[in-house]
């Protein structure tokens, strides 16, 4: 019999799962349902921080106006599950196809999560996506791969 870590752990990372379809299905309701209200959320795109789950949903929308199909990837997700609190950190990378027909493969950022139980349900109270910076010439490295 599983123990209550196991459980948690395999919810959290059908929550990472549910992300992925969520991007891939450019459902916005369903991502919605990932989040605290009160997230705060460190992007690659400015502002410096986006505070509540309407500003992460503002974030995700131009994907879906610029993509006619999305691909969105996770991969070593690790993952470290307390009774209400847990994080994680993986690297992720978004592609697909934009809506004048040109592929991209997109880039891999490192992404971490940090989730609390809520009335039982885990949610992702704060996350962060990032690129290594070269410090030398002041601009992100998107050419990396795990």
């Amino acid at each position: 019999m599983p123990t209550q870590r196991e459980v948690d752990e395999a919810k959290i990372r059908q929550l990472v799962d549910k992300i992925v379809e969520g991007l891939q299905g450019k459902d916005l309701e369903g991502l919605k349902r990932l989040y605290a209200t009160d997230i705060v959320s460190f992007d690659v795109e400015p502002p410096l921080q986006h505070v509540g789950i309407e500003a992460k949903l503002k974030n995700w929308a131009p994907v879906f106006t610029f993509f006619e199909s999305v691909t969105y990837e996770v991969r070593d997700l690790a993952l470290t599950v307390g009774d209400d609190v847990a994080f994680g950190h993986a690297f992720a990378r978004l592609s697909g196809t934009l809506k004048d027909g040109t592929a991209t493969s997109g880039m891999w950022v490192r992404v971490t999560y940090c989730l609390q139980k809520i009335d039982s349900t885990w949610l992702i109270v704060h996350d962060q996506v990032s690129v290594p910076l070269d410090i030398s010439s002041g601009k992100g490295v998107v050419d990396l791969e795990p």
